[in-house]
């Protein structure tokens, strides 16, 4: 490697560095949201949520009691799921 390039590849990892450094505080999660979703929350508490696809906003209680009530279908180990066009 010539001078030129060693000093590129250097000075990128550390403009790099810097970024990252100076950025971290505005990309990093605050602690009390961190402590939030460490603790559970009943479904009933959680609100709706808006599945989309013509179904509109859906409570989550409802849609937890429909999937405990219908739960998915059981595949044998290694094969391979069954695509259905459209999702029907």
């Amino acid at each position: 490697m010539d001078r030129d390039s060693l000093i590129f590849c250097v000075g990128s990892l550390a403009v790099s560095f810097l970024v990252a450094y100076v950025a971290f505080p505005y990309a990093a999660i605050d602690a009390e949201i961190i402590a939030a979703s460490q603790t559970p929350k009943p479904s009933y508490e959680m609100g709706e949520v808006d599945v989309g696809n013509g179904f509109g906003a859906l409570p989550v209680d409802e849609l937890m009691t429909y999937y405990v009530e219908n739960p998915p279908a059981v595949t044998a180990a290694g094969a391979a799921p069954e695509i259905r066009f459209g999702g029907c």
